[in-house]
């Protein structure tokens, strides 16, 4: 069990997944969960799927987006790692440089 993180970390290393691509992540993750970004009175609905999102990995990331909704970004890799499902980290690792977007698009959560 000691192990497991180590060997995380180790993947991690040869996939090329650095702290900022979990980072982008969890942001893309709490925009899937909440895309009106907890502004009420506002209901967004996304077929994420047009955003290149399977619906399977949109499930896998709005249970992360929730669990970590007003959390900081800035999360142990492994803890992340450990929570995706196989396709949604097939899909990280194909879209690890591209996450940044959906910020650009959805309105940011700690933005004033």
């Amino acid at each position: 069990m000691c192990l497991e993180p180590n060997k995380s970390l180790q993947i991690q290393d040869i996939i090329g997944l650095k702290p900022q691509h979990f980072a982008d992540l969890i942001r893309t993750a709490q925009l899937v969960f909440d895309p009106a970004a907890g502004l009420s009175g506002r209901n967004v609905k996304i077929d994420w799927e047009d955003f290149g999102i399977p619906s399977d990995v949109a499930d896998n990331l709005r249970e992360l987006g929730q669990e970590y909704q007003y959390a900081s970004p800035h999360l142990p890799p492994e803890v992340v790692w450990s929570k995706l499902t196989t396709s949604s980290r097939i899909w990280f690792i194909e879209n690890k440089d591209s996450l940044w977007r959906f910020e650009e698009i959805f309105p940011s959560l700690d933005e004033d």
